[in-house]
């Protein structure tokens, strides 16, 4: 790859749907196998012969972004806040990809979350760090269990009585007999930028900021 190559790292699944109009709009069109499902392929050119899109797991957005993968990304501020790399930064909220860190758990268990009658809790999560704070800062012991899916299985085949996950219809938790009793954070994707790349190349990468705000703030 070139090195003057400006890579931009997007979300697989949902939130790419809300992302591609903002992308165009902002002036990078993609080939058309980016939104081909059926294609096994990862690195995208688009109408810009020095601009690739890379379409990875939500969770890798960041990580491509911070180790210098990728110059921009798009992720949610759940991703953001979970991994906290001081590499990534975050000048601009897209208004995308809406939803909730929530917990839940089983309807029939007795009572909601009464944190002041707790002192340590089994969780199941894939966001053990924001969970961890959450809970400490109630001073409550937080036992996280680090699953990537599926969360909604923990409490019926008893890893657990309760779930943080993200939550958009909340169709999810009552198919599994689950009910929403606190939220951590309301979430949203972000455009986000190497710090690096952005004091390299300054003037090229700001623009690009520009664009997409420009996009945002269209009434």
């Amino acid at each position: 790859m070139k090195q003057d190559t400006l890579v931009i790292a997007v979300p697989k699944g949902r939130i790419l749907g809300e992302a591609l109009p903002i992308i165009s709009a902002a002036g990078i069109n993609p080939e058309p196998a980016f939104t081909d499902e059926g294609s096994r392929k990862l690195l995208f050119a688009t109408n810009h012969p020095h601009i690739s899109l890379i379409r990875v797991r939500s969770f890798d957005v960041a990580t491509f972004v911070a180790f210098g993968g990728a110059q921009l990304g798009i992720a949610g501020n759940d991703v953001l806040v979970e991994f906290d790399y001081s590499e990534v930064y975050a000048p601009l909220d897209l208004g995308i990809g809406k939803c909730r860190l929530s917990i839940a758990q089983p309807k029939d268990l007795q009572g909601g979350l009464e944190l002041g009658r707790l002192s340590h809790i089994r969780i199941a999560t894939k966001y053990p760090n924001m969970t961890n704070r959450w809970f400490a800062d109630r001073g409550i012991q937080a036992e996280c269990i680090k699953l990537n899916g599926a969360m909604e299985l923990a409490p019926t085949l008893g890893l657990c009585q309760r779930i943080v996950d993200l939550v958009s219809t909340g169709n999810t938790l009552k198919a599994n007999g689950l009910v929403e009793v606190g939220t951590i954070a309301q979430v949203t994707s972000r455009l986000i930028v190497n710090r690096a790349a952005l004091k390299v190349r300054p003037q090229e990468i700001s623009g690009w900021i520009d664009k997409f705000r420009a996009v945002t703030e269209r009434p």
